[in-house]
């Protein structure tokens, strides 16, 4: 009986361990191989045959479509420059230039994945609508308030997370050429 009991409380502790880490491992990101450049961190197998088990898995749990490596890759950001969490009740500014692609999109989501409510009803940019300084770098605002740029609200949310998804371009296929493009600054301007 002393026996019988011993193992199956070794089996419901090995069920809680190994099933604690598998939920830790989809819910914070632990899929290999990722290309970060600056804030900007991508998994470019993510779409591909190659992805490991942690990413096929996170796209199952998730249910969303990833882009293939052939089509692009889709960049994260959840953090500035300085490591520090978007909030977002701050004013950040995206600046500088992307990769070269034929097109890019940013989407601006919450901590759960769904997109950020607000008055504008306007949850992102395109590389086609986006006003660019005369040397062709542009500037992005993301924050609560309006502002007379490119502006992408916040609606408020504590946390949140901006997607760059670059569609047509070299970067991804090789992390050294990855790793030698220029990506937009994220930096905090105001904060409350």
């Amino acid at each position: 009986m002393r026996l019988l009991l011993g193992s199956l409380f070794a089996l419901v502790v090995a069920a809680v361990v190994g099933l604690g880490a598998t939920y830790l491992a989809l819910t914070r990101g632990a899929a290999f191989g990722p290309l970060t450049i600056g804030s900007w961190t991508a998994w470019p197998k993510t779409g591909t045959a190659d992805a490991d088990p942690y990413v096929r898995a996170s796209i199952a749990r998730i249910g969303r479509l990833p882009t293939a490596l052939g089509d692009g890759v889709a960049f994260t950001a959840s953090a500035d420059d300085n490591g520090r969490p978007l909030d977002g009740r701050c004013d950040v500014v995206l600046a500088g230039v992307t990769p070269a692609a034929r097109f890019w999109t940013l989407t601006l989501y919450n901590a759960d994945g769904e997109l950020v409510a607000n008055s504008i009803k306007r949850s992102g940019f395109t590389s086609q609508e986006i006003v660019r300084h005369a040397d062709g770098s542009f500037e992005i605002v993301v924050a609560p308030r309006a502002n007379p740029s490119n502006w992408l609200p916040t609606g408020g949310v504590e946390r949140y997370v901006l997607l760059l998804r670059l569609y047509d371009t070299a970067v991804g296929v090789s992390t050294k050429a990855g790793r030698e493009v220029p990506m937009p600054s994220v930096n905090v301007r105001s904060c409350p």
